[in-house]
């Protein structure tokens, strides 16, 4: 603050131990505030550096912390800032920019930009690199709560026989043996379960915990290949840790959350959920149906028998049952609630997309 002419203004003053306000004079001498009760038995001198000026608003009062702990209250705005300026005090810069409507809209942009970037490039970025940094115990543990979570959701017990999910498992163990035969695959455990909500499903979770769902064996049943080829899609989300990265990925999505708002508990709580309620990049599907397509190779598998998959969900989605053509499992449930679990099949990539690079798939030549 500067000091200029050292004009007077009569207020009231809270001396910090008694409730009762008393009627002072202040006025600004040098680089000190002289503060003086009528009686003149009351004199206080402050720094100008050690008050707490208040910020220029339309309304209300203007109040002022002294460095003792006592309180200045002046009720009429207009006196109380004809006061200041005239005392030659000057507004620090924030507040001078809070009282412009330029440089509110400035900021205003310049945090719309911020965010956005944060959201196309650092978040992604950000979240790929901590969840390779992630021991593979805590993977092993999210990925065990997120599961139970689920289950207690809208997953149940599979009515599958015990010989078929085991025969299924068999075979898969095979195909990831011969895919990797120096034993450098991922750790992997497959479940079976039954679910209304999720239909024709299956999805990855952190640890290697893989579910499959009985609709989706029903839907392959003659096409234990291309049962399979889902597998492997969903043990290169595995090896690529794309769940885990989703779940850091909303974590950091809930710190700007809090940047914007102040309070992302709310958000946070959801947190163990994110995996069932959000969808991988296109990237990292695309980077899973690649590893789809080398395992079923090396397996002596074509990876065009994926085709059959991706032709059989189409014709689900497209099915009687649904005239707007959206997937099936994002259209509503038995009670009426919307149900979208984009981390579900549908909402991958444009099946046609799928169906052509997986016909198209070519084995790599040598080096």
């Amino acid at each position: 603050m500067e000091a200029g002419a050292s004009a007077v203004i009569r207020t009231q003053w809270f001396d910090g131990r008694s409730p009762r306000g008393r009627s002072v004079t202040l006025q600004v001498l040098g680089d000190e505030l002289l503060l003086r009760t009528h009686d003149g038995l009351v004199e206080h001198r402050y720094p100008l550096s050690g008050v707490r000026w208040p910020e220029r608003r339309s309304h209300g009062q203007r109040q002022t912390g002294l460095p003792d702990g006592g309180l200045i209250q002046h009720a009429s705005a207009a006196e109380w800032d004809a006061w200041f300026q005239a005392s030659g005090l000057r507004e620090g810069a924030v507040v001078g920019w809070m009282q412009s409507w330029r440089a509110t809209f400035a900021a205003m942009a310049g945090t719309v930009v911020f965010l956005a970037a944060a959201w196309v490039w650092g978040v992604p970025w950000l979240s790929t690199t901590l969840a390779r940094l992630v021991p593979q115990s805590l993977e092993n543990q999210i990925g065990e709560q997120s599961l139970a979570q689920l289950d207690r959701l809208f997953l149940k017990p599979s009515q599958l026989p015990a010989a078929q999910q085991e025969a299924l498992r068999q075979r898969f163990a095979r195909v990831v043996e011969t895919a990797h035969p120096e034993g450098d695959a991922p750790a992997w455990q497959l479940a079976f379960h039954q679910s209304e909500v999720l239909g024709a499903n299956a999805f990855a979770l952190p640890g290697g915990s893989i579910v499959m769902t009985d609709d989706l064996v029903a839907l392959l049943d003659d096409q234990p290949d291309a049962l399979v080829g889902v597998l492997a899609h969903e043990l290169g989300h595995v090896q690529h840790r794309h769940g885990l990265d989703l779940m850091v990925r909303a974590s950091l999505v809930s710190a700007l959350v809090g940047v914007v708002l102040g309070d992302a508990s709310g958000f946070l709580a959801t947190v163990p959920a994110t995996l069932a309620t959000q969808s991988y990049s296109r990237d990292a599907e695309r980077e899973a149906d690649a590893h789809a397509a080398q395992m079923l190779h090396a397996s002596g598998i074509h990876p065009a028998v994926m085709a059959i998959f991706f032709e059989r969900m189409l014709m689900e989605a497209n099915g009687p049952g649904n005239a707007s053509g959206q997937p099936a499992d994002a259209r509503d449930d038995e009670t009426g609630a919307g149900v979208s679990l984009p981390i579900a099949i549908s909402s991958h990539p444009e099946h046609a997309e799928r169906i052509r690079f997986f016909r198209e798939w070519q084995a790599p030549g040598p080096r």
